[in-house]
């Protein structure tokens, strides 16, 4: 086994443990705020992986501008995800007194 083999399946396992991370802290976030489990936040990070992909590979834009794209259209989905699905079954948030 050579270092550069090893050095890439370490940077392999770091990307794709981050990816868990992220996806993990996504799911506690919302479950802690809104008590409803989103199943669709995989769906969203895997959408804005492909936005970015598409925007870098075809349209042959910067890597971050790419970046920021797949971000807005996450945060879009994000929220029409919000305001389509979890808004009418908690109903309005109500203000602390």
């Amino acid at each position: 086994m050579s270092i550069d083999y090893l050095l890439q399946q370490l940077t392999n396992a770091l990307s794709l443990g981050s990816i868990y991370a992220l996806t993990a802290i996504g799911y506690t976030i919302v479950y802690g705020i809104l008590r409803l489990i989103n199943f669709a936040h995989g769906d969203v990070l895997m959408l804005g992986a492909y936005s970015a992909g598409f925007v870098f590979s075809q349209l042959y834009l910067p890597f971050s501008v790419a970046i920021v794209v797949s971000m807005v259209l996450a945060a879009l989905i994000g929220l029409t995800i919000e305001r389509a699905a979890y808004r009418p079954c908690v109903g309005p948030l109500k203000k602390p007194r």
